[in-house]
């Protein structure tokens, strides 16, 4: 059994206590991980620290650039060994997994190439003065990413703190450590000094707490469940330090009755099913027109039935969910909608030979949801569609914005000015019209509104996070 121990410093440090890792597929356990605290959450912020005071805080944004993209070129010569590593480890299809590295190196190539390109600004003054802006970095940033898209969340997380000259401590999800250890390695490989790149793993509440409550930290980027997210701001205002919070969804795909019916029941299912349904993201909740609701249906049913559940190697339609206790949670909210009397419309299939102890669910569409219900309101996290009526585009906005989120919501429609109504007046951090996700565009601006989170990672605007803003005046007569 392999034990992974922590990346710190530039070394690989151990700890006393290990943590099992399950491989979701079988139920089995497949190696171990260090089960950090205080002490080595610790110990990788004062090198972070001694990285800033060292080489790393003299380097131009020239330099830092070019590591992030060798970084990224390493990546991508690696992409097979980490794809399997992250297809076994989440259990997603291993065709998902190989665009998750994919997506992984494009971030660390896009930031590499925006490091020398974030500009601040001359302001025109009072006579005899001149005043610039420039962006300094915040010091040591932390980054507690979650279990569904580790290596996507890490890129999306840690490069543009790096391409502004931040040190990072990464406290991967306790579920799915494995390839940000292996990115560790990488960032060594191309060149990083030590102390820039540390990964310490634990639990959520040993080290992601001491580490979200540590004073030498200057910034927290967290993506995770809201009530861990609240936890995670009130440590940071103890400290007053930014925090950048993505606390999922319930994302409303919105079907008015001129839509194209083919891509839009083809991209609504894909966008609840993909990662077995767990993604912050996932567009749970089908609203449709009245009008077109039963042949709409009557469409995404038939494509749900067409669905394969398998193993991560059997790289069908979905894999497993990350544990029991996420599969537990899912069948909860099934069993609830059995005993309310929902109709399911339609469920998926369990492929053949699956491995006893994995921790399977079957994609499933459920009909004739109210909007208040637990199902329409509250984040499943998993493959499961809720299908919900609407009467018009008055109706249709009043239920996509009847929920505590705001993350993403879509729009299918012909209507040019139906589709610019819309967006702006759902309530969502990003509203995709007559597409959904759109293939997880790094360029993209991405983040939350209301109980979705506030900041903005992705793009450029993720870049201005994770610097501070300095003022700087000189009269000179």
């Amino acid at each position: 059994m392999i034990t992974h121990q922590n990346f710190i410093a530039g070394k690989w440090v151990g700890t006393a206590a290990a943590l099992a890792v399950i491989n979701p597929s079988d139920g089995s356990k497949m190696a171990e991980i260090a089960r950090s605290g205080a002490a080595e959450i610790d110990a990788a912020v004062r090198a972070g620290h001694d990285a800033l005071n060292g080489p790393w805080g003299k380097l131009d944004a020239v330099s830092r650039g070019r590591l992030l993209a060798r970084l990224a070129d390493l990546i991508r010569r690696d992409a097979d060994a980490l794809a399997k590593q992250e297809s076994e480890d989440v259990g997603k299809p291993t065709s998902l997994a190989r665009n998750d590295v994919a997506v992984c190196a494009r971030y660390f190539e896009y930031y590499g190439a925006a490091a020398d390109k974030v500009h601040g600004e001359t302001i025109p003054f009072q006579t005899g003065f001149s005043v610039m802006t420039f962006y300094e970095p915040h010091g040591v940033t932390a980054h507690i990413v979650p279990w569904n898209y580790p290596l996507q969340m890490t890129g999306r997380s840690v490069a543009p703190s790096l391409a502004m000259g931040n040190a990072i401590v990464l406290k991967p999800a306790e579920d799915t450590s494995l390839t940000a250890l292996m990115l560790a390695r990488l960032a060594e490989e191309a060149g990083f000094p030590p102390g820039v790149f540390n990964v310490v793993t634990g639990l959520g509440e040993e080290a992601g707490a001491a580490l979200s409550a540590h004073p030498g930290i200057g910034h927290i980027s967290f993506t995770g469940s809201r009530e861990v997210g609240v936890l995670i701001q009130s440590a940071a205002a103890r400290n007053t330090i930014p925090v950048t919070l993505e606390l999922g969804g319930k994302s409303p795909q919105v079907v008015f009755s001129d839509a194209e019916f083919g891509d839009a029941s083809t991209t609504i299912v894909r966008g609840i099913t993909a990662n077995a349904g767990q993604t912050c993201s996932a567009g749970s909740r089908a609203l449709i027109e009245d009008s077109i609701y039963d042949s709409f249906t009557g469409l995404l049913a038939s494509k749900f039935k067409a669905l394969r559940v398998g193993s991560a190697s059997q790289d069908l339609d979905l894999g497993p969910v990350v544990n029991a206790t996420q599969k537990a949670r899912i069948e909860t909210y099934l069993d609830l909608a059995r005993r309310d009397g929902l109709p399911i419309l339609a469920e998926g299939e369990y492929g053949t030979n699956l491995p006893a102890g994995g921790f399977y669910v079957k994609p499933t569409l459920i009909g004739d949801v109210p909007p208040d219900h637990p199902l329409a309101q509250e984040e499943i996290f998993g493959p499961v569609l809720v299908a919900i009526r609407f009467r018009d585009e008055a109706d249709a906005v009043r239920i996509a914005n009847g929920t505590p989120y705001g993350l993403s919501a879509g729009v299918w429609t012909s209507d040019l000015g139906r589709s610019m109504r819309l967006a702006h007046t759902i309530q969502s951090g990003q509203v995709f019209v007559n597409n959904y996700g759109s293939g997880g565009g790094v360029e993209l601006p991405f983040g939350g509104t209301k109980g979705s989170g506030h900041g903005r990672e992705k793009g450029f605007e993720a870049l201005y996070a994770f610097g501070a803003l300095k003022t700087v005046t000189i009269r000179h007569g």
